[in-house]
């Protein structure tokens, strides 16, 4: 493809939704894939192609530049404006018509009008133009994004099909979905434009024992029968550094401790709360000793457990 057909690649209409293409591109990419094709250079070569056609037309900026300059309007600091400008100066229409044969303060013979008032303001070749802003994905998991961290995050540079690799520091208590912006470290501005900034998306993973409910931090606590019972002082990690904590006596599976500013970090302010949830745990295994334990904890209890339950039948 000497100007590269990518609706021709994909088997689409110019026309084609947003769906039609990702439809396209799925079929292709599968049918086409090394993978499936060991060994096969055509079908590398047209799955390479696809990929290319897939990347542009799936960024509805990239499309949009695509179908008005075709290739070349996807080019590193290609300025649509100015383009524009210089196709109307080149169209050949009749100027002296156009304004009625009046000369501006001009002698007999031309047009008497200055070309460059006209054009003023559409686009100028040596004026500066900024890089575009790239975009760029990156995964954490919840205790890197709760404590902070250094990832070196990798994404292809549009257009070049270059890789870019670069450290990103992490801040602490990042949230997951929130975005970071990286000055200067997205497409190369023209004619001493500033550089654009890469757009990061941090994705954090989920844990276990950890989890947000609004902006608050909650946190799972494991806790030894003796423990509740006695309302013990009990050894607790947060965020915000080791504390003990004092369980109210009789504790039950369910209750909840608020401790102000062990929570998650927050840019620009305190730490927040974290709430802990008591959970009692029972020994596991099988034992003559356990059995012991629990017939004599079991002799303890008055009446039965269940008593408090409504008759459904």
């Amino acid at each position: 493809m000497s100007e590269k057909d990518y609706y021709g690649a994909l088997g689409v209409k110019k026309g084609a939704s947003t769906d039609e293409i990702k439809k396209a591109y799925r079929r292709l990419a599968k049918e086409l894939h090394p993978d499936r094709n060991p060994g096969d250079e055509k079908a590398e070569e047209r799955f390479k192609e696809v990929s290319e056609a897939y990347g542009v037309l799936s960024d509805a900026e990239k499309r949009a530049l695509y179908d008005e300059f075709g290739v070349a309007g996807l080019r590193e600091g290609f300025d649509p404006e100015a383009y524009r400008a210089r196709q109307a100066a080149a169209a050949g229409f009749d100027f002296g018509e156009m304004f009625g044969g009046r000369a501006r303060g001009g002698g007999g013979g031309g047009f008497g009008f200055d070309l460059e008032d006209l054009f003023r303001g559409a686009g100028s070749r040596t004026s500066p133009r900024p890089g575009r802003d790239y975009e760029a994905k990156v995964e954490v998991s919840f205790l890197e994004a709760l404590r902070g961290t250094e990832k070196e995050v990798s994404f292809t540079l549009p257009r070049r099909r270059e890789v870019k690799s670069l450290k990103v520091r992490i801040p602490a208590g990042i949230r997951d979905g929130e975005k970071l912006r990286l000055r200067g470290q997205g497409g190369k501005g023209a004619r001493g434009g500033s550089d654009g900034d890469l757009i990061l998306s941090v994705s954090v993973g989920t844990h276990p024992d950890l989890w947000y409910e609004g902006d608050t931090l909650h946190m799972r606590l494991p806790v030894r029968p003796l423990e509740a019972y006695e309302g013990s002082k009990v050894p607790v990690s947060t965020p915000g550094g080791d504390v003990q904590v004092k369980l109210p006596k009789g504790a039950k599976t369910g209750a909840k401790l608020g401790l102000k500013g062990k929570g998650a970090p927050k840019r620009g302010g305190p730490r927040g709360k974290l709430i802990l949830h008591v959970e009692v745990v029972l020994p596991e295994g099988r034992s003559d000793a356990l059995r012991e334990a629990y017939a004599t904890l079991d002799e303890a209890l008055s009446g039965d457990p269940r008593g408090v339950l409504p008759k459904l039948s």
